[in-house]
């Protein structure tokens, strides 16, 4: 049976995801959620002519020329508007958002004045609307500032608050239920026996659905246990989770009991082998609502599924339009050797270089190995029998996030 390509393999998983229903999540719950509706402004932005610096209110017609003497007929701050409009001759002290009164329609700036009592002395003209910040300037009421599908980013979050919503539709955070199989793991900073690991997939996979937005439940390690494994994809359900993710169990040994865990609840079977070099036998499915990814348990194989297929299915489901991370070119920094039948993600380091960013793959590529993967830049993508690479030539890679 042929290796299902990495491209088609994540057109099944995304097939049946659609994003989730809207949720109004109040504005600081909301960074990096995805708007389910547009959003109109409920207020104008200033909401009156305000004045832009701290100074002296006054009309135009009287400081056309300078020096001229005016008189201070009151204050003006932030907050507190004047009660009267001013009249020829008069000028009303006014600070940076202050209302601007009826009848002045320019600011004086403080440093061009001199003030003694209830005289104020301007020393250089200004024309009409200087330093005034019109009703109206920023946005109106009624505008539609933030439109649908777009991730909320701080300075939307800031724009949400100034059109006055302390709520914003946004689509409900998906939940990802997550369990790692195998009698040989045991959890960290536990003495392991002989034979045994620490586990460590499930900590990248939930970090990893987390930035991505999603909730996670860890539902801890289940032993090579038909029955204990089937208990645990049933208490991803009571969860009502949309995803369920497991690490290792899912080829075909005697002690790979994810598969059978799943048929045995009704599962529809959608793949289970890939080519993909790491993460041939990941397995995906349906229970139902639930999406079920079951990622292979070597840990970097775990995590390279969780970044192709995983994250892409989470910011479906969360209303995202950049499904994939960003495939960006850099130069290859050693020779390869001829791909075979597989898609190659090789973690590598990046560096600048005077031809653009050199992309250097690790010597080993075990995926066993967690060191290189933490010390990796990017992952450097080759294609199933791509020929054999030249240092100096191009390679496409995907950048970790740092």
């Amino acid at each position: 049976m042929a290796l299902l390509s990495v491209a088609d393999a994540l057109a099944r998983v995304l097939e049946h995801a659609t994003p989730l229903p809207a949720e109004a999540a109040p504005l600081g719950e909301a960074d990096g959620r995805v708007l389910a509706h547009e959003l109109k402004a409920r207020r104008t932005q200033p909401p009156a002519d305000v004045s832009a610096m701290d100074g002296y209110a006054v009309r135009s017609v009287d400081v056309a020329t300078a020096p001229i003497h005016l008189k201070v007929i009151g204050e003006v701050a932030a907050g507190r508007p004047f009660s009267r409009p001013l009249r020829p001759g008069e000028a009303a002290r006014i600070f940076t958002g202050g209302v601007v009164p009826d009848g002045a329609d320019t600011i004086i700036i403080q440093e061009h004045t001199k003030r003694q009592g209830d005289d104020v002395e301007v020393a250089k003209p200004s024309a009409k609307g200087r330093h005034i910040r019109v009703q109206g300037l920023d946005f109106k009421a009624g505008e539609v500032l933030l439109t649908e599908g777009h991730r909320l980013t701080a300075r939307d979050l800031a724009l949400a608050a100034a059109m006055n919503h302390p709520l914003v539709p946004v689509h409900r955070r998906p939940k990802v239920a997550l369990f790692a199989t195998g009698d040989e793991l045991v959890p960290p900073g536990t003495r392991p026996a002989p034979g045994q690991i620490v586990s460590s997939n499930t900590f990248a996979i939930a970090a990893l659905a987390r930035k991505e937005g999603a909730e996670v439940a860890d539902l801890g390690i289940v032993g090579d246990q038909l029955d204990a494994t089937v208990e645990a994809v049933r208490r991803a359900r009571e969860l009502n989770a949309e995803i369920l993710v497991t690490s290792g169990g899912a080829s075909v040994g005697d002690y790979d009991l994810v598969q059978k865990a799943f048929t045995a609840e009704g599962m529809t079977l959608s793949f289970w082998r890939l080519a993909l070099r790491p993460g041939r036998p990941l397995m995906h499915g349906r229970l139902g609502a639930m999406h079920v990814l079951g990622v292979p348990g070597n840990p970097v194989s775990a995590f390279v599924c969780g970044l192709l297929f995983l994250a892409p299915l989470i910011r479906c489901l969360t209303g995202r339009n950049d499904l994939v991370p960003p495939v960006e070119s850099a130069v290859l920094g050693s020779d390869l050797p001829e791909n075979d039948e597989r898609a190659d993600y090789l973690r590598s380091t990046l560096q600048a270089g005077p031809n653009g960013p050199v992309a250097t793959p690790f010597p080993v590529q075990d995926s066993s190995m967690i060191g290189p993967l933490a010390k990796a830049d990017c992952l450097l993508i080759r294609e199933p029998y791509e020929p054999a690479g030249k240092a100096g030539s191009l390679c496409k890679i995907v950048k970790f996030e740092r």
